[in-house]
């Protein structure tokens, strides 16, 4: 992408996203409308799908021959990314927004010719803004987030995933992945992709696993933890597509491998 063309998309966007969250923080105490998706735990609200015309709106009206993919019905049938398509979540991390009114985010990934070239995750109600340009580096608000550290073995590494990996699924052997917790030094769960994403891009956890999410989940994010030196594949090894639902690995890349050869190879089903 022309570096030009990109500024200004990232402005705009910056713009945007910012605006979006000023909104979603006014209207945080305000009667929802909540109703469910594929099962009762997935949750939308209005506030979900008004964010998400504000954002189709702009988009769509600032430049017309781009796409949207993204969550909530006002985006494109997305087949390819072919050209330059905006992947957004208005909101995710929905559950938290409904029960804690925290910790979830607005998340926004740019790719052209399905390179990812800006990328940006907003906590809304911390108001923190991370950010990346490609090759340009992650920013947390205007804070240039520094590289990951050059070594890490698996022992000393925290780990972000849900509880869903430790209890029997259809993606992973359960035990396999009880014995990937008693190697690590720790694991989080916060309820938001988006944000553990983040997380990885400033380096407070040095990996995160999904389990079969929508490439809206995990698109802004795996932008930002690229421009820090992190790595993204499918459970396999192989890209992620960001066209379907995958379930994928973002990590440092000192504990890639033996993460995906002696764990998750062994246990996926």
């Amino acid at each position: 992408m022309d570096k030009n063309l990109r500024d200004d998309i990232f402005q705009h966007a910056k713009e945007w996203i910012l605006k979006a969250g000023e909104t979603i923080r006014t209207k945080i105490n305000d009667p929802l409308i909540i109703d469910t998706k594929s099962n009762p735990k997935d949750l939308v609200t209005t506030m979900d799908k008004e964010t998400e015309y504000f954002l189709a709106t702009n988009i769509k009206k600032t430049y017309p021959h781009h796409l949207l993919f993204s969550e909530e019905g006002y985006g494109d049938d997305v087949t390819s990314l072919d050209g330059v398509v905006w992947i957004v979540d208005p909101i995710d991390g929905t559950m938290n927004f409904v029960q804690q009114k925290r910790n979830f985010a607005i998340s926004i990934g740019i790719f052209q010719e399905g390179i990812g070239e800006i990328g940006f995750v907003y906590d809304v109600m911390a108001d923190i803004l991370y950010s990346a340009k490609r090759n340009e580096g992650a920013y947390k608000n205007n804070v240039k987030l520094p590289p990951l550290k050059p070594e890490l073995v698996l022992d000393e590494a925290m780990l972000g995933f849900n509880h869903h990996w430790l209890c029997e699924n259809s993606v992973m052997d359960e035990r396999t992945m009880q014995q990937l917790v008693k190697k690590i030094r720790g694991s989080r769960t916060y309820g938001s992709a988006a944000l553990k994403l983040a997380y990885v891009a400033e380096g407070i956890i040095d990996g995160y696993l999904t389990m079969n999410l929508a490439p809206w989940d995990i698109a802004g994010g795996i932008i930002l933890a690229k421009e820090v030196g992190a790595v993204t594949t499918n459970l396999d090894g192989a890209p992620v597509t960001l066209l379907t639902n995958e379930s994928t690995i973002t990590c440092h890349p000192a504990i890639q491998q033996e993460i995906i050869h002696d764990y998750l190879q062994k246990g996926k089903k």
